[in-house]
């Protein structure tokens, strides 16, 4: 059986009726994978040769769509090496996140889960009972997903709920002073805080600042330059637990009054992860 990677579109959205947009990205992110012939270690990329999957859901019925994006995702899990996820907004993320917990418990090793999230924002506001993309870490926290094996990157704007959530929790946060301190230390300790660990790294396209991917739900000024980011994800991606990958909140719609800028950055990072 083939246990290699495989790729899956996510069109699930529940974005307060913000996110709309990022349904298509999957495919967009695809159409621009096309132009990119190779990436950086010189790996050619035939898109046509991509094991490639997506999970048709509902966007209408969110308890529906929750529980599909949930069940193809636990399945691919067990049977691949490696999946990346294309959203869709972060609201996916809730449903991949209780798949991997599932998952590493279900185990024949008994994995420890492992979640990095690189994002501009916490998303832990109090959790409506299906998350949207500005609860799902939170809800997934009190799904049982271990708070102290999770790493918030790039996080600068926070609403005061979200601060006392992290606190009282202790999920860890290294923001963008200490991250762009010392880029090449501060990889250390992200890939550090994973070791030993079952990997699953969620990208919101809204870590990297406005200037280079200004098509997304809420743009955060002072973020990470595209090279910065993609610098990161190509020492990460070297990791053998690196288990699961999502790339979320690109508006591929609004993207097209930006010559599709946005998308051609997730493209970019798509090559580089595969």
């Amino acid at each position: 059986m083939n246990r290699k990677m495989q790729l899956i579109k996510v069109p699930g959205i529940n974005g307060l009726g913000k996110t709309s947009g990022c349904r298509n990205a999957g495919n967009a992110l695809l159409d621009e994978l096309k132009e990119i012939y190779s990436n950086e270690e010189g790996k050619p990329i035939d898109a046509k040769l991509l094991d490639l999957e997506e999970i048709h859901v509902d966007n209408s019925n969110v308890e529906e769509q929750d529980e599909l994006i949930y069940e193809n995702a636990l399945e691919s899990l067990g049977s691949k090496d490696k999946v990346i996820f294309l959203g869709g907004d972060h609201s996916i993320s809730f449903s991949i996140g209780r798949a991997f917990l599932d998952y590493c418990s279900n185990s024949d090793e008994g994995e420890e889960p492992c979640l990095i999230v690189f994002d501009s924002h916490p998303d832990c506001m109090p959790a409506m009972e299906e998350p949207s993309h500005e609860e799902w870490l939170r809800a997934l926290v009190e799904k049982g997903f271990p708070a102290e094996n999770i790493l918030l990157v790039g996080v600068r704007n926070s609403d005061a709920k979200e601060i006392e959530f992290i606190k009282k929790n202790k999920i860890r946060i290294m923001g963008m002073n200490q991250l762009l301190m010392d880029l090449d230390d501060s990889c250390d300790i992200i890939m550090e805080f994973a070791k030993d660990k079952k990997l699953y790294l969620s990208l919101d396209i809204d870590v990297i600042d406005p200037a280079f991917a200004p098509a997304t739900g809420y743009p955060e000024p002072g973020g990470l330059t595209s090279r910065q980011f993609i610098y990161l994800m190509q020492r990460i991606k070297k990791m053998k637990n690196l288990k699961a990958v999502d790339i979320v909140e690109i508006n591929s719609e609004e993207d097209k009054k930006f010559n599709n800028q946005t998308t051609r950055v997730g493209a970019k990072i798509l090559a580089e992860m595969i």
